[in-house]
């Protein structure tokens, strides 16, 4: 359920009337036994606070007694079975998940996307187009191919002409100072293109499991846009809860 914005009273720490706000809403009956509480991107926007003054809220409400929080739940990639933690690049996450990848860059330039900036809610209509596709180094068949979308920003605007920092997409926005701090996922399925089939040799037409992933800054600002097509013969989708 949408929620107004509300503005926090001097006195008390914030942390303590977000707490107090919920804690209401919770006895009131207005949220009831089981019912998720908004996600902490939503309740940065409606108390206007951070992410870290959010959390303490809601350690408070916890110490209350009143909501319980589960470690580990959500959904993550796999690569033969086991966990793929894309948040440290997926070079190095591939790796770790015992796959020998080689990655040949396809594209790496400036273009303008005015559909894909409305989807984003900003105004910046440059973006910086990375397509790269992975191959297993054991038998060079490729396993995925990979397009992020960069909105184009002082700090990367040299990127498609110096390339990208030891090859790595992390590493290129960590050597300019952008983080990434936290985002959403989709993942579905999609039947290959007859590009992208022949990209990944395959017949046009086969199923390939879709992953579409916004990354934020800790301000919110959208860092990366990346949509990524991933064999299934390798990768599947895993569900905890």
């Amino acid at each position: 359920m949408a929620r107004s914005a509300i503005p926090l009273a001097p006195g008390a720490g914030k942390p303590e009337q977000i707490a107090t706000a919920l804690e209401h809403e919770i006895r009131s009956g207005r949220l009831g036994f089981g019912d998720r509480l908004q996600s902490e991107n939503e309740l940065v926007q409606r108390f206007s606070v951070s992410r870290n003054t959010v959390r303490k809220g809601l350690e408070e409400l916890s110490s209350r007694g009143l909501i319980t929080t589960r470690v580990g739940r959500g959904s993550f990639v796999t690569f033969d079975g086991k966990k793929v933690d894309d948040g440290i690049g997926w070079s190095r996450a591939l790796a770790n998940a015992g796959a020998n990848a080689l990655t040949r860059t396809l594209r790496l330039e400036v273009i303008e996307d005015p559909e894909l900036a409305r989807q984003l809610k900003i105004d910046n209509e440059a973006f910086i187009a990375v397509d790269r596709v992975r191959s297993n180094a054991a038998d060079g068949h490729p396993i995925s191919i990979e397009r992020s979308r960069l909105p184009l920003s002082p700090e990367l605007e040299d990127v498609p002409l110096r390339g990208l920092r030891e090859g790595s997409l992390n590493e290129t926005l960590r050597s300019v100072g952008l983080t990434l701090d936290h985002g959403e996922e989709w993942a579905d399925i999609e039947m290959l293109s007859a590009e992208d089939a022949g990209i990944l040799g395959c017949e046009p037409g086969a199923a390939f499991l879709r992953t579409r992933r916004i990354a934020r800054a800790a301000d919110g600002r959208v860092i990366e846009y990346v949509t990524s097509l991933l064999n299934p013969a390798h990768f599947a989708l895993h569900l905890e809860f």
